[in-house]
């Protein structure tokens, strides 16, 4: 389901096929902005996981991940935009076709583990808090979950 607005592309990809383009840009937001060590962005899970490629005048700008925890929970992960497409709606984009992925599979809840300077983002979403705020690759995260209405059950 590719969505396409303001010169963004989005698409629906499989690791195996966009795996440069998948790595380059979460090289560029975690390891290199983040310092995010390699072992724990690449850490096995992305060949089983659906991703989403957002492109802007045919370059790789931002990607994310879902991986099916269960028949009713999916995780959002890996959610980057290069910095200086930031600020353009990209990740904004990027979820929209990515919860509308998930409702598409009938999973009626979604679970995300933000970054806790996203949050706000995240909120304008519909996503709420779960939990306290915890570490997870040195950075302060808030578990956060969105009940999906009107999937298929």
């Amino acid at each position: 389901m590719p969505s396409q607005s303001s010169n963004v592309l989005i698409k629906v990809v499989s690791y195996s096929d966009y795996k440069a383009d998948i790595q380059a840009v979460r090289y560029q937001v975690f390891q290199c902005e983040q310092q995010v060590a390699p072992e724990l962005e690449f850490d096995g899970e992305d060949d089983a996981a659906t991703h989403l490629m957002a492109y802007l005048s045919h370059s790789p700008v931002g990607t994310t991940r879902i991986r099916y925890l269960s028949d009713r929970l999916a995780k959002i992960e890996r959610v980057a935009v290069i910095a200086q497409h930031r600020g353009l709606g990209i990740g904004r984009e990027l979820m929209d076709v990515a919860i509308a992925y998930v409702r598409n599979q009938g999973i009626p809840e979604i679970k995300i583990n933000a970054q806790t300077h996203a949050r706000v983002f995240y909120d304008k979403l519909g996503f709420e808090q779960h939990g306290d705020i915890f570490d997870e690759a040195g950075i302060p995260h808030i578990e956060m979950r969105l009940h999906l209405e009107n999937s298929r059950e």
